[in-house]
């Protein structure tokens, strides 16, 4: 366990935690710490506290000092730089003609750099206006491209609730939202509806997401079938998820009716909660230790498929041995390579055909002196 305390350097901005040493700091106070960018002056949002060494990020910084009323009035003193700044850049932006839209302008609290946001449709080459801000400025120059929920984060506003917006106030990090959460939550597919100041699906949908999962496992779909109490078979009309209520569309002596049930009346197939990515992933030693069984098994294969093919090999060479053999007494030519079947075959064939074309010959002799040739009825040449 650390302990630590909760530190942000913007309004909605993310928590950053510091160590607080031997410092009597209470939420609200005002601190001065080191960070990647240079020293910050930074705004406590939490109490000191205790926290497991997990959500730390090594190494965990030191908190500097407290803030003092020097270190107040250089932060205000910024602020009205950042102003000064912003308009200027503004006018370069505009005069070298470039396609991109400036949101804020940062000084860091020792003034040893500036940082300006700006959103753009694609990439921007302003290498140019780099070096016209730092000739202006005569400090380091960061440009930094961000989204335009960053943008909204930013800037402020306020949404349809009437209210100031989320990300501006208390959103610390942006989380992924999509339009089954709509649909879940029976809300209109209007664009114009669901979507915020910044364009995209209103953060506020995964607030009561869990709430309307958890809900509507109680509930039918609609057009689904369900069974009354009285035993009648329905379909599902319109369902009240918070109500928990059920519209059934019954057929009554040819006519429809329309009744209203609880959920918990009527029987039907329940709906099954989807189930998040962490309950499918094995827990990571029971993954590793499967992963090893796995290739434990694969190993074993390959040595008893090695191991078959080893004692096939004799066999192999035995059966070629014989066919060798039986070759030679069969008097088929012999090929030098006994292994191969093949070419002895084509040497019995081969034997084979002489033998067919020397009876031919031998037959052919023999009807010639048959006929009266008196060299060749004898078997030979006569002599007187």
């Amino acid at each position: 366990m650390a302990r630590v305390i909760g530190v942000n350097f913007r309004a909605g901005g993310k928590i950053y935690y510091f160590d607080p040493v031997q410092f009597e700091i209470h939420k609200g106070d005002h601190v001065i710490v080191e960070t990647s960018r240079g020293i910050e002056y930074g705004r406590v949002v939490c109490d000191p506290k205790e926290v497991p060494d997990k959500e730390v990020t090594a190494p965990l910084k030191p908190v500097l000092r407290p803030a003092t009323t020097r270190d107040t009035e250089q932060a205000e003193g910024n602020k009205r730089k950042e102003e000064e700044a912003f308009k200027k850049c503004r006018q370069m932006i505009f005069d070298h003609n470039l396609d991109m839209k400036l949101i804020d302008a940062e000084y860091t609290f020792d003034n040893n750099k500036i940082l300006f946001y700006f959103t753009a449709d694609g990439r921007v080459d302003f290498r140019d206006l780099v070096k016209d801000l730092a000739a202006v400025f005569k400090t380091r120059i960061e440009l930094r491209q961000v989204g335009v929920r960053d943008e909204t984060k930013v800037l402020g506003g306020i949404g349809v609730c009437g209210r100031v917006l989320c990300c501006h106030t208390y959103l610390t990090d942006f989380a992924p939202v999509s339009i089954k959460m709509a649909k879940e939550q029976n809300l209109s597919l209007n664009p114009t509806k669901i979507s915020g100041v910044c364009g995209r699906l209103m953060c506020c949908l995964n607030n009561e997401e869990e709430t309307y999962e958890e809900l509507n496992k109680h509930l039918p779909k609609v057009g689904e079938e369900v069974i009354t109490p009285e035993g009648d078979s329905g379909m599902a009309a319109s369902v009240n998820v918070l109500r928990q209520t059920v519209k059934v569309l019954l057929e009554v002596d040819d006519e429809k009716e329309l009744k209203e049930y609880r959920a918990d009346e009527l029987t039907f197939t329940h709906r099954k909660k989807p189930k998040k990515a962490k309950e499918d992933q094995q827990p990571k030693a029971e993954k590793q230790q499967g992963d090893q069984g796995g290739d434990r098994k694969k190993q074993d294969k390959q040595k008893s498929e090695k191991q078959n093919a080893q004692d096939r090999q004799p066999q192999e060479k035995q059966s070629q041995d014989k066919s060798s053999s039986e070759g030679q007494k069969g008097g088929g030519k012999r090929h030098e390579n006994s292994g191969n079947r093949k070419p002895q075959v084509d040497g019995e064939i081969k034997a084979e055909n002489e033998g067919k074309k020397r009876n031919r010959r031998f037959r052919n002799r023999q009807n010639k002196g048959q006929n009266g040739n008196p060299e060749t009825a004898g078997g030979g040449k006569q002599h007187e």
